[in-house]
């Protein structure tokens, strides 16, 4: 190792600044694996990493880029740094939000707590969430919607999987503005439906980073973005002739009466359809004739 720390000489030493915000370690890693550096580079660039204090850097910039270029966070945008420091913005959240004060220190790359691990992981874990929360604010801003807007015409988020859609993008939604309740969905505005993410990573996002309104506010920003609702639906054929629509209209039927008979039955109503008196009053009859027969036999017997 002597004989390598003259770390200026090095040709692949000015790459180490212009690395994208991630962990050197790594970078490292993926080099030796792909055979572009030998033990002597790595070793240099490992002691590099303890003479620039190069992971310091990196924490200072553990939301805005790493946080966002991580995998599974490709729904969330950059939020401007005016926007974080505003505290306008962020009225409210310190009620939400677990040590409050080190998350928001650290999202806005001012934290300088000499802490533990454990406690450093705690901060972390409510940093993201602070994150997240004030994301579903920033996405409903002029700012917020244009780099939303970028996401959906590249589909970041996903094609709706409803072949008449005709992968039409999705947008990210949630079915509640209140944190921990729901995980986000898809929606897709030319059916107007809801889906799953299809990754794990993804279907673990709170929905509430996202809020229930985004997606209607683009729309209404820009509205050019409206898809053109369709007629078109799946036609279901047999042998190339198409299904009697009565036949089809009565399975629906029958199966829908099904469903609201037995929810009429959990909270104790059990005749509520004609159809449901006249059979019992029919089965009445039939029991009084069983029974006016059973007389005639026993008096024939006698």
């Amino acid at each position: 190792m002597g004989s390598h720390l003259s770390l200026p000489e090095r040709k692949y030493i000015p790459i180490v600044p212009s690395l994208p915000v991630q962990s050197i370690h790594e970078y490292i890693e993926d080099r030796w694996d792909f055979d572009e550096i030998d033990v002597d580079e790595a070793d240099d660039l490992h002691e590099l990493l303890l003479k620039t204090d190069y992971e310091g850097h990196l924490q200072r910039h553990f939301l805005n880029t790493m946080f966002i270029s991580s995998r599974g966070n490709e729904y969330f945008c950059e939020i401007d740094e005016d926007y974080l420091t505003d505290r306008f913005n962020l009225t409210g959240l310190n009620t939400d939000v677990q040590y409050y004060q080190y998350a928001l220190d650290l999202v806005t790359d001012v934290f300088d707590l000499d802490c533990d691990d454990d406690m450093r992981e705690q901060i972390e874990k409510s940093a993201r969430h602070l994150y997240g929360l004030v994301h579903a604010r920033y996405i409903t801003t002029t700012r917020g919607l244009a780099k939303m807007l970028e996401k959906y015409k590249k589909g970041d988020f996903g094609k709706c999987p409803r072949v008449m859609c005709s992968s039409h993008p999705l947008l990210p939604t949630g079915m509640s503005d209140i944190p921990h309740v729901q995980s986000v969905k898809l929606y897709c505005g030319k059916c107007e439906d809801l889906y799953n993410p299809k990754s794990s990573r993804h279907a673990n996002i709170d929905g509430a980073y996202f809020g229930t309104s985004f997606q209607n506010i683009l729309f209404q920003v820009y509205p050019a973005l409206i898809p053109e609702k369709t007629i078109e639906r799946y036609q279901p054929r047999i042998f190339g002739f198409k299904v009697h629509a009565a036949a089809a209209l009565e399975r629906w039927q029958s199966g829908r009466r099904e469903e609201i008979q037995e929810r009429l039955k959990d909270v104790g109503l059990d005749r509520c359809f004609k159809e449901d008196v006249e059979l019992e009053d029919d089965m009445e009859e039939d029991d009084d004739e069983i029974e006016v027969l059973d007389v005639a036999d026993e008096v024939v017997a006698e």
